[in-house]
């Protein structure tokens, strides 16, 4: 049971995270909800384990979910896609006051129709995805398959129904699985290219194109439109996991952004179709995927001035033999290699491990009180994309632990929640790393992360994705 749990945390979200098209990542009292084809979804109270519970009536494909104001809209493709034998679908909307099907005020709207397709126009009226423009207050959806075109239409985002005299445009072809995003001026048409629904075997991928305007056109890096086949590659198959499809993005904080979507077949997983929970990251205006945290030994090097995180120890000067720079000799001899210093060389000189040692930034020199090493703790729980991780010294059970006056110190690791550490991606590749916990701050820290104070002086701090000395880069060595 170990071993099927960490072949889990390194390749989906864990407990019972099945599903096939899953919906925006939409959070509700404190708990992450997706819903997917077939009716109902899946829940988590955290962001990474997750079970089966989430009610959606009306059966259909593909569903969309976005909060607008205190209330949830509800978007889905009923039949089309080829199921039934057909191509004349409906999309349709719906309201609910929550998504937790155990509150009073759990009802489900009558759905209403927004677009149709009668099964012979070049269109599929399935897969349907939302967008509320934060420059406009504007509500768009846009839906479709490889049938035929990516279809754009407006919505009134008071009411969910289609805007009165609105005329729906075809903005793509040669992918399905659409969806929209708005960033710094550009929108974004993210489809979802390639084969689906074959397993192991299917061939699903995510490509973006962009536009100055929410109705196109929407060109992708080289210049090619989607409505003639381009698309830039997001993501593909991967990590014992392929047919990544159906992109929803969330914003957790400024910088902090992840990207949802199922892989069509995770090989570890039996080959289901899963949740799937990655940071997203930008470049040059362009979105990609970036790698789950799995842990592993790095040295921590502040963004600010790239100083390594180490414990407060002396410096223990390592033994060469020297030779003259200027002895033209040791051209003709060969050179010895140095090995690295090792933990057991220096181990002895340090305070006992149940002693509080400080912690400071100073030149990375690859050595022992410089390396640490991240653990997952699945007990512990998580956040979206991953657990929280334990931070050792490498080779130790000396801690990275969160005090009280909101510093930190290496102490022998207990368990302790100021022992447990959140470490996120953010959208420029650098990390942000936060304690679980901060001893005297009531609940479950969000606010302060490791923070580069000075050059040589880390601390805890509130986190600000505009400051460097929030960042972090984590180096193999």
């Amino acid at each position: 049971m170990a071993a099927l749990a960490v072949i889990a945390a390194a390749h989906a979200q864990i407990g019972a995270p099945y599903i096939h098209d899953p919906s925006t990542l939409a959070e509700c009292d404190g708990k992450w909800y997706t819903f997917g084809t077939g009716g109902g979804g899946i829940i988590s109270d955290d962001g990474w384990t997750w079970h089966s519970g989430a009610d959606r009536p009306g059966g259909g494909a593909a569903p969309d979910m976005m909060k607008i104001g205190d209330r949830y809209l509800c978007i889905y493709g009923a039949t089309g896609g080829g199921l039934f034998g057909g191509h004349n679908g409906r999309i349709l909307t719906m309201w609910n006051k929550t998504l937790d099907p155990k509150s009073p005020d759990f009802k489900w709207s009558t759905a209403i129709e927004v677009a149709s397709s009668d099964g012979m126009e070049d269109c599929d009226a399935i897969d349907p995805c939302l967008l509320l423009d934060p420059t406009t207050g504007r509500l768009w959806a846009t839906y479709g398959t490889y049938f035929g075109n990516i279809r754009l239409i407006e919505l009134d985002p008071k009411t969910g129904e289609r805007v009165k005299g609105n005329v729906e445009k075809d903005v793509a072809i040669d992918c399905e699985a659409s969806a929209l995003m708005y960033r710094d001026g550009w929108y974004y048409l993210l489809g979802t290219h390639g084969t689906c629904c074959d397993g192991v075997n299917s061939t699903y991928n995510i490509v973006v194109g962009r536009s100055r305007s929410v109705e196109g056109p929407y060109l992708d890096n080289v210049g090619r439109d989607m409505f003639h086949g381009g698309g830039r590659m997001v993501i593909a198959a991967g990590d014992r996991a392929t047919g990544a499809g159906h992109f929803g993005s969330t914003v957790i904080n400024e910088g902090v952004e992840v990207m949802s979507f199922h892989w069509e077949a995770d090989f570890d997983m039996g080959g289901r179709s899963v949740l799937a929970v990655r940071p997203l990251l930008w470049k040059n205006g362009w979105p990609y995927a970036g790698e789950r945290f799995r842990g592993g030994t790095y040295a921590v090097l502040s963004e600010r001035r790239g100083y390594s995180l180490e414990m407060a120890v002396d410096f223990v000067r390592m033994q060469q033999e020297r030779q003259r720079w200027g002895d033209r000799n040791q051209m003709q001899q060969p050179p010895k290699p140095i090995a690295n210093q090792k933990l057991e060389d220096v181990i002895s000189t340090w305070p006992d491990a149940n002693t509080p040692v400080a912690v400071r930034c100073s030149d990375y020199m690859f050595r022992p009180h410089q390396l640490w090493t991240f653990t997952p703790v699945e007990e512990a729980g998580g956040y979206l994309s991953a657990p929280y991780f334990k931070i050792t010294i490498a080779g130790t059970d000396r801690a990275l632990t969160a005090t009280a006056d909101k510093e930190l110190a290496t102490v022998a690791y207990s368990g302790a929640k100021e022992q447990l550490w959140r470490v996120e991606q953010l959208t420029d590749g650098t990390y942000r790393i936060m304690p679980y916990a901060i001893p005297g701050q009531p609940g479950k820290n969000q606010k302060y992360c490791l923070y580069s104070a000075g050059d040589s002086t880390p601390t805890l701090a509130e986190y600000d994705f505009k400051s460097d000395n929030s960042k972090w880069n984590l180096k193999k060595d």
